[in-house]
């Protein structure tokens, strides 16, 4: 999401949540005229075993035995790898669908963070679902490895909600902090975010120092041809945002991965945490 038209990566798997993706990076792409490159991950769990199946086998066992497992697990291995072809292919097609013309598939075996931090190098945004298949809906878990990819990846993580909604109105969660200004600045130089409805918050209180963070944020934007609205709200940043995003209908957040806080080790925080949890709308994390 910068004006060079680089690759959006967007990483799909069996869950619901892979043709949200999908559609939200058909948006993307068709706003800013990057490519899309898909990418499908065969987790190390996934990945043809390589364990020597005999060794819980007691002596005297008939080879055929052994054989007519080795065959099972070679099995195993081509279904998981048409599996996951199967699932490109029918990413692909949500995507020819929605008129993209530049469409990559990538199917690699490995650890999904390791391959992330691989293949973004010419990324723009690296989109990815709020829960994967593996995530337990009924406790509002979020995917396994999602929190992971935000800690890795040095590029704008944008985060699907469970549909896909066409993006208007879009709410940055402003504190102050060197991500959330690299926000502003992200905004203000990318085609994405034109022509849509920009409405800067900080939750806390009015201070001058607020104040002008506010000024200076709408100042960036309008000389960027977008006129952003500011706001200071009172409340928990989790609970405040959440409550505007649906009070107000926002179609997405942007907010730094980063809290503005005394923990500055802590790339990302439980409020960037309960946010992605709480909000249904797709949630934009900048470094």
């Amino acid at each position: 999401m910068t004006d060079e038209p680089q690759k959006i990566v967007a990483l799909v798997d069996g869950s619901i949540y892979s043709a949200s993706v999908c559609e939200h990076a058909a948006w993307i792409s068709q706003r800013t005229g990057a490519p899309v490159e898909l990418l499908h991950v065969l987790g190390r769990r996934e990945a043809p075993e390589k364990a020597d199946l005999s060794g819980s086998i007691t002596l005297g066992a008939r080879s055929a035995l052994l054989a007519e497992l080795a065959e099972l697990d070679a099995q195993r291995a081509k279904l998981i790898s048409h599996r996951g072809r199967a699932i490109l292919e029918d990413a692909r097609a949500i995507l020819d669908k929605a008129g993209v013309s530049e469409i990559t598939t990538r199917l690699r075996q490995g650890d999904v963070v390791e391959t992330v931090s691989e293949v973004e190098k010419d990324a723009r945004v690296v989109m990815v679902g709020k829960r994967g298949e593996a995530a337990d809906f009924a406790k509002g878990h979020l995917g396994s490895n999602l929190e992971r990819i935000i800690r890795a990846s040095t590029k704008p993580v944008f985060v699907a909600s469970r549909a896909f909604k066409p993006i208007a109105k879009v709410l940055v969660a402003y504190d102050g902090g060197t991500s959330a200004m690299k926000a502003v600045d992200h905004i203000a130089r990318s085609p994405l975010f034109q022509e849509l409805s920009v409405h800067v918050v900080t939750v806390g209180t009015a201070t001058p120092a607020v104040k002008k963070g506010l000024e200076d944020a709408q100042a960036l934007l309008k000389a960027a041809g977008i006129d952003a609205e500011t706001s200071v709200i009172a409340g928990q940043p989790e609970t405040a945002l959440g409550k505007l995003v649906d009070e107000a209908g926002f179609d997405m957040l942007v907010m730094g991965a980063y809290g503005h806080s005394r923990i500055r080790s802590l790339i990302i925080g439980s409020t960037t945490t309960a946010m992605i949890q709480s909000c249904k709308v797709p949630v934009v994390l900048m470094r």
